[in-house]
């Protein structure tokens, strides 16, 4: 282990050698730690058995370092994580490692450490990070968090396959098969939000709906961001200019004025699980989630889950668009080993670990380097078999985090204040004009200011 560690170690150093004047101050001594202290906050995991696979290699890698490690799982119901950091953040002290959802490393990022070290030595060894993780993570020219695989999902289509063959004539299992070079263009290419708006109003008819919630939570976000995009609509510009109101805005919110006739009635009150239950109760027939609604069916409704298949989601005018909600890690400045904590990290990127995390999690936990993306479980894990081949994008998709490609700190808004939910609500539930739904989006949108 003391090896693994002193290799993984020398290689950090040849990287920040040869890179920023900030990353040269790192030096990462390998000895003399009997007094070093971390604390880390991270995610408590709702997969059981992987917080005890990651705290054990966390100790392990601070025996042989001689580093004396704390580990706190906070949950994120009731937005516990989050509040944990911002109060972090107002007293100038707590954990060293913090573990953030999504935008949160944004709000602090003036507060972190930069993290170019660490990123740029795991991009030389296991190549770059995607370009959502990228988008997310890298700043005004630095690295302000660390892509965090832990916690870090996508969203593709969860589809009762049974029932969408059934009673809309639709088979995804053919259309995407657990072998992307067994994939039928013309098939994959006919696979639009047309197809599915026509499948979603027969299994409608036969008592199943498919379901996805249009309210103020994260599962909102990460379905109609995508959609928004597939139409080729953009609410910010890099630049900050406000685009929502446009001619692709109209032609998306259209399109979801006769999607949600065949949705739920009450899906303007679901929470983040809502359609997680939905699917596991029988009753649901398609959500936009990751594989945590099947890995709850496999325990409790294993009939359920074993027709359940997760595929790549509609193509729009614009392209193909999946949703996702990475995690990161952050280092505070106000930390006193910044060098024994950007270590840990370093070593937490290394594929053994990965390749542990991964498996512990069920194939939830989504990798940010494409180089970790052949795992096997995602081929192995069943029922059924080959269910979540196409978790990992697989074909043309792109990922993509509600907010984008505005600046980061005005995307975070957009996220975390749930303009586009509210949008779509006005015109889909209230009856609103679309066009006065974009302006009252755009006005507030204006509200939000660059930090």
């Amino acid at each position: 282990m003391k090896e693994q560690v002193s290799l993984e170690r020398r290689e950090f150093l040849k990287t920040v050698a040869a890179g920023t004047a900030a990353a040269s101050v790192i030096g990462f001594p390998h000895v003399s730690r009997a007094q070093t202290k971390l604390a880390l906050g991270l995610w408590d995991h709702w997969v059981p058995g992987e917080n005890a696979v990651l705290k054990e290699i966390i100790e392990t890698w601070g025996k042989a370092n001689k580093v004396d490690v704390t580990i706190d799982f906070i949950t994120s119901i009731g937005e516990k994580l989050q509040a944990t950091a911002a109060a972090e953040s107002r007293a100038g002290t707590g954990h060293d490692i913090m573990a953030f959802v999504t935008w949160d490393g944004t709000k602090y990022k003036d507060k972190l450490e930069p993290m170019n070290d660490v990123a740029e030595a795991l991009i030389k060894k296991y190549g770059p990070y995607n370009e959502n993780a990228t988008y997310l993570n890298f700043q005004d020219g630095k690295w302000v968090t660390l892509p965090s695989p832990i916690g870090s999902h996508t969203y593709p289509l969860e589809t009762r396959m049974d029932l969408w063959k059934k009673h809309a004539g639709i088979d995804v299992q053919d259309i995407f098969p657990p072998d992307v070079k067994k994939r039928d263009k013309k098939k994959v290419d006919a696979w639009d939000w047309k197809m599915f708006l026509e499948g979603a109003r027969k299994v409608h008819a036969a008592g199943f709906p498919a379901g996805m919630s249009i309210a103020e939570n994260t599962d909102s976000n990460d379905w109609l961001g995508p959609l928004f995009a597939c139409y080729g609509s953009t609410f910010v510009t890099p630049k900050g200019d406000i685009t929502i109101e446009s001619d692709a805005t109209l032609q998306a919110l259209e399109y979801l004025k006769e999607l949600t006739k065949y949705l739920p009635p009450d899906i303007y009150a679901w929470d983040d699980g809502s359609n997680n239950r939905w699917l596991i109760s029988g009753r649901g027939s398609a959500v936009i989630n990751p594989p945590s609604a099947w890995t709850v069916a496999k325990r409790d409704q294993p009939a359920v889950a074993a027709q359940v298949w997760h595929h790549d989601v509609p193509r729009g005018p614009k392209g193909r668009w999946r949703g996702s909600l990475p995690f990161t890690w952050g280092v505070w400045k106000f930390s006193k080993n910044k060098s024994a904590a950007k270590d840990l990290l370093l070593h937490l990127g290394q594929k053994d670990q990965q390749w542990k995390l991964i498996t512990a999690s069920q194939g939830y936990d989504m990798p940010q380097q494409n180089f970790f993306l052949d795992h096997p479980i995602w081929v192995e894990i069943e029922p059924p078999k080959g269910g979540q081949y196409n978790y990992p994008i697989r074909g043309d998709e792109k990922l993509i985090v509600c907010g984008y490609p505005a600046h980061q700190d005005i995307a975070a808004q957009i996220y975390t204040r749930y303009p586009i939910p509210h949008m779509v609500s006005r015109v889909t539930q209230k009856g609103d004009n679309p066009k006065e739904a974009m302006k009252w989006a755009a006005k507030e949108i204006a509200t939000y200011k660059r930090g």
